[in-house]
Order: C-alpha cells, then structure tokens, then sequence
C-alpha cells in the first residue's frame, strides 16, 4: 500500500514539476514575442532623385539616418516620371509587398502616383498613405491617399502684402509673364496680391518678365531681372517689394534686392534653399546637406553683411522637407497606435510644428464646392533674417 502511495506521489510531482515548466517557458516567450512585435515595421519613402528634387531627397535620408535601415526603405521615382509612370507604380508596388511596411510616403506625388496606391491596395489596404505636393486631380489624389499635403498658394495672396508691409514696404513688384499668367492658379493669387495690396495701402506694380522657355532663354530672362530691378528702385524707392513667379528667377533677383537695398519677402517656393545659397555664394559641405539651421544661420550673416537685416525673408523650412520627415514621424504616431485613425489634424499639426519650429496652418482644400477634408494646404509663419 505504502509502494502504491510513493508511486501516486511521485506522479503527481512530475505533473506539477511539468506544469510550472510549461509555465514558465510560456511566460519566456511572451515577453519575446510582444518585443518582437513592436519592432516589427517599416516606414517606405519615396522622393524624386537628387538631380531633381534634393530637398526630399535629402528629408528621407535624415529619416533613414534617424530610424535606421532596418525601419525605413527609401526608393525614388524616375526623372521622367512622365514618361515612366509604370517604374513609379512598380516602387510603390515592391515597398508595399513588404508586411513590414505600415506606412508609405510619396514626396513629389507625381503622376502616377494615384494608380501606384490602387496596385498596393490590391495587396493590401491597410497601409497609412501621405502624399505631399501633389502633380494630379486634387479630387483623384485625395480619394486614394490617407494624408495629402500641398503649399496654400491662394493664402499668400493675403500673407505675401502684409509681410511686406511689415518689412517697410510701400510698392509690391510682381514679376511674371504670360504663360504663367495663363495658369488659374497663379493669375488668381495675382489677382489677390493686387486687391489686397491695395487695403494695405501698397501700391501693386504688375511687371512683364521674359519666359525662360522664350527665345531669350533662362540666361535672358536672369538678366532682365538683375537690369530692372535697379531701374525700379529708382524709379519707386528702396520701400519697394519684390516677387517672381519663376524659380530661375530667385538668384537675380536676391542678389539684386540686397544690392539695391530694397525688400524680399518670400521666393516663388518659400524656403530657406531656393535661391539663397546661390545668390549669397553659401558654400554647403558635404556634411551639412538637409541641414537647414546650418543653412540659415549662413544666410542670416550673409544678408546681414549686406545691410538687409529685417527686409528679406522666406519659410523657416522647405515644404518639401517637413512632407517627408513630419510625414514619417506622423507615421511612426499612427504605427505606434498614438493617432486617432489614419487621418488625426491634431495629431498631424502636432508633428508639422515640432518640426518647423513654428506656427503652421493646415486648411482643408475646398474646390468647386466639395471640401477634401484630407487635402491639407499649408501655410507657415515667415523666417525674417
């Protein structure tokens, strides 16, 4: 009876021996799993290359350089992206093949992009889709991407003036030609510039440029700009404001602002790059590529060099830029289960601040009475050097 007792005992004690090992390897293992799944992800970035678009390219490196290549695939589109529409869909197609992606991010989103998010949701549709500066149908883009980020270009008919007027100006020069005036886009913020040039108490001096496609060429309508401005501000006064609609532009007609003494309140595409570093003979080291303090900090000298403290500014930072590295860090949120679904403004405006360091302004895009509540046009305050 005793033997049988030992035995019963003793098969009990392998059982429960057994059980607190199964125990406790299964509550080893969960720990390890949960951490391997919270690493889990990818966020893919897709900009043009650096021939076309440095800017991006440059943002998706700083992001690559920040989560590091085991968390971030960065891909470029071709620069005949018109052309090669089918090499854009299939990048878009190969970053989303990957489970590990959560996130994709399309900076230029040029054409081609909208039938790139249809191929990848075919595979799958969970994936998070911020699209900045887009090249299609607001209609089209914002119906396929989650997040869709363009420059307000109608606000600055409003923002340009009074940052004038701040700046000391009493005239507003506006250089543009026909072609340009051709584009609804352009010819309506002309038309803001004018009339509220004109509540401001500016006057709007509308002034004919040669194209740069034109027969003079780039080099022709460059020197127009660096032969007129002089004339102007003779003519008007050192008050006097100055802005182009053409990026070729910008270089001459910085140099020639500063020379002549006269007020520069923004470029053609508002940031700390286009046209100051060229203009201002800022050399940026290799070292220093996508680093915009660097940048300002040797525009801020230059101009101050040249007397024009407090009547030249541009954006604190390129558009471009904050699409691609906020884009990725609102990314990261929404991977992280930190935002309120795919499309969270507080958490989105959260992120843009963070990054320009200054107040940003997210409208959502109204056109032909639809509203987009996902097409976010975005203003920021001005960088005054």
């Amino acid at each position: 009876m005793l033997k049988k007792f030992l035995s019963v005992l003793l098969v009990l004690m392998m059982l429960v021996s057994l059980a607190a090992c199964g125990q406790q390897q299964q509550a080893s293992e969960e720990p390890a799993a949960s951490e391997s799944s919270g690493d889990n992800w990818k966020i893919g970035i897709m900009t043009g290359t650096v021939s076309q678009n440095e800017e991006e390219y440059r943002a998706a490196q700083n992001v690559l350089e920040k989560y590091g290549e085991e968390h971030v695939i960065v891909m470029t589109y071709p620069d005949k992206f018109m052309d090669e529409q089918e090499t854009t869909i299939a990048n878009v197609v190969s970053m989303a093949s990957d489970p590990d992606v959560k996130a994709i991010i399309i900076v230029q989103a040029v054409p081609g992009t909208s039938a790139a998010i249809d191929k990848a949701k075919e595979i799958r549709d969970d994936i998070l889709f911020v699209c900045g500066v887009p090249g299609e149908d607001p209609k089209m883009i914002a119906s396929k991407a989650d997040v869709v980020f363009a420059m307000d270009e109608l606000s600055m008919g409003h923002t340009l003036p009074e940052q004038a007027k701040k700046q000391g100006a009493t005239r507003f020069v506006h250089y543009s030609f026909p072609r340009h005036m051709s584009y609804a886009l352009l010819s309506a913020r002309r038309d803001l510039l004018k009339e509220h040039c004109e509540k401001l108490g500016l006057e709007f001096i509308d002034a004919t440029a040669p194209d740069p496609t034109g027969d003079a060429g780039t080099s022709g309508a460059q020197q127009f700009i660096l032969e007129d401005v002089p004339r102007k501000v003779e003519q008007y006064g050192k008050d006097t404001a100055f802005f182009s609609t053409n990026c070729s532009m910008q270089v001459p007609l910085i140099k020639s602002v500063l020379d002549e003494g006269a007020i520069y309140p923004q470029p053609c595409c508002p940031s700390p790059y286009h046209g100051f570093p060229s203009a201002l003979g800022i050399k940026i080291p290799k070292d220093k590529k996508g680093d915009i303090d660097f940048v300002v900090d040797q525009i801020t000298e230059k101009v101050a060099e040249k007397n024009g403290t407090g009547r030249v500014s541009t954006w604190p930072v390129p558009c471009a830029m904050m699409f691609v590295e906020a884009g990725a860090e609102y990314a990261k949120a929404y991977i992280d289960g930190e935002t309120n679904g795919k499309l969270d403004m507080e958490k989105i405006n959260e992120k843009c601040k963070e990054y320009a360091q200054t107040k940003v302004t997210l409208t959502p895009l109204e056109e032909g009475g639809n509203k987009y509540d996902n097409y976010l046009m975005v203003l920021m305050d001005f960088l005054n050097f």
